[in-house]
């Protein structure tokens, strides 16, 4: 089997590098905050044994993949990226997995070009009303979500990123009580993070989502369409059972929302970045489903 490795390619305008392994149809992978695309190595080299091209993108902002060339970091946004990195390696139709603002991606990159998603495997992030509503409505899951606001405070980059992102490993440990990152991992992640501008642009996707300004164009007409409409691609639901970030059970009017389809399933002893904690089981539960 192969090892895994780095390439770079120009995708809705933008550099994206990556990390890839396999040869055979695509798999597309989507990384979240705060995190970056070797979270996903444990699917990178199941999937690869499996015969599928895996390839895990560092999402816009995220160094060494380029910012947003208009400074851009809605859902829509995300979503035309996957639909035109997929474009750029050649591998529609593809598996499309999203993980938290990957999910997001996913979703939306499914709902707008269906034809290019062959599966799609989303975890963490919901999709429909579910969440937003949880957000006006669930004290639980208002608590659990306090750092959105937090964003939204002009000195957030610098809390963030103080004593060498002390604010991200909490994160980590609150929203993953059962994992213990290993120091490497969580070196490399705090290189991520120490790169010009990723603070800032990861910010950015929280801001733009919060601040009540409408998107422009036809990205509004994009952005309006998400959480709304149906997708019609099979897919299937992954969530971890002790997540700390977003509560299991908010799916509310989910499955309504994908016609040809819906797996749900709750993983056992995994919290928000359930593809780490359990990889075995989680990429079972996508083989099963892919086929």
């Amino acid at each position: 089997m192969s090892e895994m490795a780095n390439g770079q390619v120009r995708a809705n305008g933008i550099d994206f590098h990556f990390l890839e392994q396999g040869d055979g149809p695509l798999m597309l992978c989507l990384h979240g905050f705060p995190d970056h695309a070797p979270s996903f190595r444990h699917q990178l080299a199941g999937f690869a044994a499996q015969g599928y091209r895996v390839v895990a993108p560092y999402m816009r902002g995220y160094a060494p993949t380029g910012p947003a060339p208009d400074g851009v970091y809605r859902t829509a946004a995300l979503a035309q990226d996957a639909l035109a990195l997929i474009d750029a390696l050649g591998g529609a139709p593809a598996v499309l997995i999203g993980h938290d603002w990957g999910a997001t991606a996913a979703y939306g990159a499914a709902l707008f070009a269906p034809e290019k998603v062959r599966r799609l495997i989303t975890m963490a992030v919901p999709y429909g009303t579910g969440m937003a509503k949880a957000l006006l409505t669930d004290p639980d899951q208002q608590r659990r979500s306090w750092y959105m606001g937090y964003f939204q405070m002009y000195f957030a980059e610098a809390a963030v990123a103080a004593n060498d992102f002390a604010f991200i490993a909490r994160l980590w440990r609150d929203w993953s009580p059962g994992y213990d990152m290993p120091a490497d991992d969580w070196a490399a992640l705090q290189a991520t993070f120490a790169r010009d501008g990723v603070v800032a642009a990861a910010l950015q996707y929280y801001r733009q989502t919060f601040s009540g300004v409408p998107a422009e164009g036809e990205l509004a007409t994009l952005q309006a369409r998400i959480g709304r409409e149906a997708i019609d691609v099979p897919a299937l639901y992954l969530h971890g059972a002790d997540d700390g970030c977003i509560a299991p059970g908010l799916e509310g009017d989910m499955a309504a929302l994908f016609p040809k389809g819906l797996k749900k399933q709750v993983v056992a002893n995994a919290g928000h970045f359930l593809h780490l904690e359990q990889p075995d089981a989680v990429n079972k539960l996508i083989g099963d489903f892919i086929g």
